[in-house]
């Protein structure tokens, strides 16, 4: 099965106390469960912390019936909810003597225009009796307020002391799965790939599933580790050098776009004069917001780094 092969899936979390979360939140959930009972969620984050992981979790471990509507598929969303979530919301299930509530899912919320979203608004008040919802989101602040005030949001940004601590969990997760998968690893280079993904889980494990595919995770990996060096792609953009800034955007695709993107902002001042720094950092934030929705990442970083090099003077 496919999903035996993809570790994420292999290995995700079925319970609330095998989820990996700072434990003031996972004191929270575990509420839930002792009241058997959960009210309609907001749960918010950044990508990978394991946001749908933990709302499945719930959804079995209260033994309810659970129906899951993924908020980017935009082209079919509306009609989804029109129609299947609608008769699944509706129902109670005869199979469940205690009448408990059914819940449904609406995944990357964030995705969904302000329409959507106010239709979901309209849902959450008619179905009340039979049926409670959970979002998630990257960003709690492209949900509307109304949809705010109906749900109890859950924030899972890592933040402070928990932050050492669920990187020591994970860690000690990854170590158990490679030995499960009989991968040879090294433990410095396992801590260097959470240091380098944290907080995205699931980034990290699917990256540590491709390195394995070579047969061991040492130190020969640690040259694909490193962060994208930005001293070349400075000279080409102020040289007006498009292909050659093509080429170093294709070459560094293994890192993360948006960290490409804060490691111009962290050196502006060193590459560029002082009237354009301001300007950068209004074209910086425009592509990060967007690198949340985009299509193709390639294309997003790219277009952030010809707008820099053509309305940006270098030093």
């Amino acid at each position: 099965m496919r999903d035996e092969f993809i570790w994420v899936e292999k290995y995700r979390p079925k319970t609330i106390d095998d989820c990996i979360l700072p434990e003031s939140t996972k004191k929270t959930f575990r509420e839930f469960l002792v009241k058997g009972e959960i009210p309609n969620l907001l749960l918010a984050g950044p990508p990978g912390i394991g946001k749908t992981t933990v709302a499945k979790a719930l959804c079995a471990e209260l033994g309810v019936d659970c129906y899951v509507i993924n908020g980017s598929d935009e082209g079919r969303f509306l009609d989804t909810v029109r129609n299947q979530a609608k008769n699944f919301a509706s129902t109670v299930s005869l199979m469940d003597a205690d009448r408990k509530h059914k819940v449904i899912i609406i995944d990357e919320a964030d995705n969904t225009t302000h329409d959507v979203q106010l239709l979901l608004r309209a849902n959450i008040e008619s179905f009340y009796k039979n049926c409670r919802f959970i979002f998630t989101c990257n960003f709690k602040n492209k949900i509307i307020e109304p949809l705010h005030s109906r749900t109890t949001v859950i924030d899972f940004n890592v933040r402070g002391k928990s932050k050492q601590a669920l990187c020591v969990e994970f860690f000690n997760r990854c170590r158990d799965i490679l030995t499960k998968e009989k991968v040879t690893f090294s433990n410095k280079v396992v801590a260097e790939v959470i240091q380098k993904y944290f907080p995205d889980f699931r980034r990290t494990l699917n990256e540590l599933q491709r390195y394995a595919s070579t047969g061991s995770i040492d130190t020969g990996i640690l040259a694909t580790l490193g962060d994208a060096k930005i001293d070349t792609l400075c000279e080409s953009m102020r040289d007006k050098k498009f292909n050659d800034v093509k080429a170093w955007v294709q070459q560094n695709l293994d890192s993360d776009p948006a960290s490409i993107m804060r490691t111009i902002y962290d050196n502006l001042t060193g590459i560029m004069d002082g009237p354009s720094t301001a300007a950068a950092v209004l074209i910086i934030a425009d592509y990060q917001y967007k690198s949340a929705f985009v299509a193709d990442q390639e294309v997003n970083l790219l277009a952030c780094l010809t707008q820099l090099m053509m309305e940006c003077n270098f030093k």
